[in-house]
């Protein structure tokens, strides 16, 4: 099921809220996927979903790799039955200020904080799609 992000369902903000392991596609240079477990966190208001992770990964080297204009990526979210997928466009930022961001936020959402990391990045994914299969409200 396709979600409106313009107004998104309180059970599609809840269910970016809890904590699960994600999964964030990106594209290999021969086009083929690269699919890998991750932390995410997505902010509505701004339709963008973070992830926190170190500067010499194989996903960050796929997202600089698509050039200046990003790649195109999903992270999926699946809890049993219920998943949601958030499709979008991939960079990279070395920004400490946004980096330190999305530390915040993964430690808001995870319950922890991350590990020390000083060759720490940050993907950032405007997203422009959101569909999945979520609980109904109650």
């Amino acid at each position: 099921m396709a979600i409106d992000l313009t107004a998104p369902p309180a059970s599609f903000l809840a269910f970016w809220r809890e904590k699960h392991v994600c999964t964030l596609t990106t594209p290999r240079p021969d086009g083929t996927p690269h699919v890998v477990p991750v932390g995410v966190t997505y902010d509505p208001g701004e339709r963008l979903a973070r992830i926190i992770t170190g500067g010499a990964t194989t996903k960050v080297r796929h997202v600089r790799a698509a050039g200046d204009g990003g790649a195109r990526v999903a992270v999926c979210q699946p809890a049993g039955r219920y998943w949601s997928t958030l499709e979008g466009v991939a960079t990279v930022s070395e920004d400490p200020v946004r980096v330190a961001d999305a530390e915040r936020r993964y430690a808001l959402r995870y319950g922890r904080e991350p590990r020390e990391n000083p060759a720490r990045v940050v993907i950032e994914i405007a997203v422009t799609r959101a569909m999945g299969n979520l609980p109904r409200p109650a």
